[in-house]
């Protein structure tokens, strides 16, 4: 460990916060169709949305309906996805000529793109063409992160409303946040990262002549238009198999700076908007320190762990101080750890290095993070909205120790919200041990491991764990493209979307219909030290309890049996 490497940490962590505060409040008014200064050019565009769907955006729905275009929306998103890819070999933009992908492939990958996940069974350079990067996958890359947003802005209207009955215009705030937010700043990073190097082109490919002599055939794609909303739509999906290691795609040092920082700043600024918009910065600051304290903790450990010589180096006498197996040596160890801890806090999924690659103890933790729910930002929306969740569950949790009546934001905590509250949180060991717990025993299941034993089940556990976060990174050891993964992943990838989506949903009606409360004595303060400790501790306990079990049969046996391999060569 340097001080270089410390500071580079930090000012990756740092400048995703940072710049998400004016970003969240311009969110803010984004939701609440307050004045902009890109109101004058996208008015008149949003208008002619309204007007050629015969959507009345001032019309609020309640959460049935507002959940119900949800679903609807999505599920049309998907079969076109799903129709796309399998014609793809007859569409326009094919220069590669590649064929339609096959049935089990198809439904994986419209439900990873449709659901925010991003998970990829695929090569994208040997099996998308460019029509179906475009048209299809960068098409769901904004309408799925818009969709986050959409949630999180029906949850602020329920704690916002007395006695209220709508949450909002689900097509108004989907139109609202993809015009005003993911398409302009898609555009301006799109324009940073192609003039930094990263390619942009409609051609398939050029033939580059190595230094040595020999040519090589490179495959060439729209990526800069790609990458900017991959990183900034929480997204996650390259255009190539190799992710952001690819030198096309991540071509320098700032490149990596800007796409890592890219990563978690909407996700930060949707807590910031959350907050103005629930009249309650000071609460909602209170969960952002206690997602950048968990995310912090996790990321110092991941850095201490893959600083150290692997053990059973050091028994063979090779000198080697870090550990560089799956690393990017352009970029190093620190780059690449502050990239596997957002990644995995966040739901983007990318990646920059090898997951598998990592010290057992690493791989542990890039899963925690992502079986905490999500929430380090976790997505646009999608993250702000599971976070407050666990805030309600906490001062639930308070009122029971204490005898106080769990109140929240102004809302009075019941039976109802504390039932949908676990059915969001829940539906993550469901999907992750459950389908995990099959696989574990499934010969055909196991036919998709390139390793048995600990980090076999990691294989495992890492790739349900990724699917029912929507998160989309993966272990690289499995072979997912397959029946049984591409089926069961997909099915995980549903589940870890919309039944959250939908119980947030309906506690944003519940609190909608409640009156708004004035704080009194009997209200447990949600701002201080003391409420961001308990919040912590419930986020941490749950997320042990549910998963710690399976996770010491996993890294944590493999961490101790590299240890006693050192000890006995």
């Amino acid at each position: 460990m340097t001080f270089q490497g410390w500071a580079e940490i930090a000012l990756t962590l740092g400048l995703s916060v940072l710049i998400a505060w004016p970003l969240g409040i311009y969110l803010s008014r984004v939701w609440n169709g307050e004045k902009t200064w890109l109101d004058r050019v996208l008015r008149p565009v949003e208008g002619v949305f309204y007007k050629a769907s015969g959507v009345d955006p001032s019309r609020s729905q309640g959460w049935l309906g507002y959940a119900g275009a949800l679903l609807a929306f999505n599920l049309v998103g998907f079969l076109v996805l799903y129709g796309l890819l399998r014609l793809q070999s007859g569409l326009p933009l094919n220069p590669q000529g590649f064929d339609g992908l096959s049935p089990h492939l198809a439904f994986n990958t419209a439900v990873s793109f449709v659901t925010n996940t991003n998970w990829q069974s695929y090569g994208g350079e040997t099996t998308m063409s460019t029509f179906s990067q475009m048209a299809g996958l960068t098409v769901q890359n904004f309408l799925s992160a818009a969709t986050g947003a959409a949630i999180a802005a029906a949850l602020a209207r329920g704690f916002v409303a007395n006695r209220g009955e709508g949450v909002g215009n689900f097509w108004a705030d989907m139109t609202r946040t993809t015009l005003y937010l993911l398409l302009p700043a898609s555009l301006i990073l799109a324009l940073v990262l192609a003039g930094l190097g990263v390619v942009q082109s409609l051609s398939a490919s050029v033939v580059a002549t190595g230094v040595e002599g020999g040519q090589q055939t490179i495959s060439l794609f729209p990526t800069a238009s790609q990458l900017a909303i991959k990183q900034l739509g929480i997204n996650g999906g390259g255009v190539f198999n190799v992710n952001s290691a690819h030198p096309l795609e991540n071509p320098s040092a700032l490149t990596n700076l800007i796409t890592a920082v890219s990563i978690n700043v909407l996700g930060w600024a949707a807590f910031f908007a959350f907050g103005r918009s629930v009249l309650a910065q000071k609460d909602v600051r209170a969960l952002v320190v206690a997602a950048f304290v968990l995310l912090a903790a996790a990321t110092a450990a991941m850095y201490a762990a893959e600083t150290r010589p692997a053990p059973a180096l050091v028994a063979a006498g090779i000198e080697q101080p870090l550990n560089m197996e799956g690393k990017e040596v352009r970029f190093g160890v620190p780059a690449s750890i502050v990239w596997e801890a957002t990644t995995t806090g966040a739901s983007n999924g990318s990646v920059n290095s090898m997951h598998a690659s990592s010290m057992p103890l690493s791989g542990g933790l890039a899963m925690f993070l992502m079986q905490l729910g999500e929430i380090l930002p976790g997505g646009i929306g999608s993250g702000i909205a599971i976070m407050v969740v666990m805030a309600m569950l906490a001062v639930f949790v308070a009122g029971l120790m204490v005898g106080r009546t769990p109140e929240y934001l102004g809302k009075k905590i019941e039976a109802r919200e504390i039932q949908f509250a676990m059915i969001a949180v829940l539906v993550l060991p469901l999907a992750i041990l459950g389908f995990g717990a099959v696989a574990a025993v499934f010969p055909t299941a196991l036919e998709g491991l390139l390793n048995d034993g600990p980090h076999g089940l990691s294989e495992i556990l890492y790739g349900y764990t990724s699917a029912a976060a929507n998160n989309g990174s993966a272990f690289a050891g499995l072979t997912a493209n397959a029946p049984w993964w591409n089926t069961t992943l997909g099915l995980g990838m549903l589940m870890g979307r919309f039944v959250p989506a939908v119980a947030v949903l309906a506690i944003a009606g519940a609190l909608a219909a409640k009156p708004k409360l004035a704080p009194s004595a009997g209200t447990l303060p949600t701002h201080g030290p003391l409420f961001i400790g308990l919040l912590i501790g419930v986020i941490l306990i749950l997320g042990g309890l549910q998963f710690f079990p399976a996770l010491a049969l996993g890294p944590i046996v493999e961490h101790f049996q590299m240890l006693a391999g050192a000890a006995g060569a």
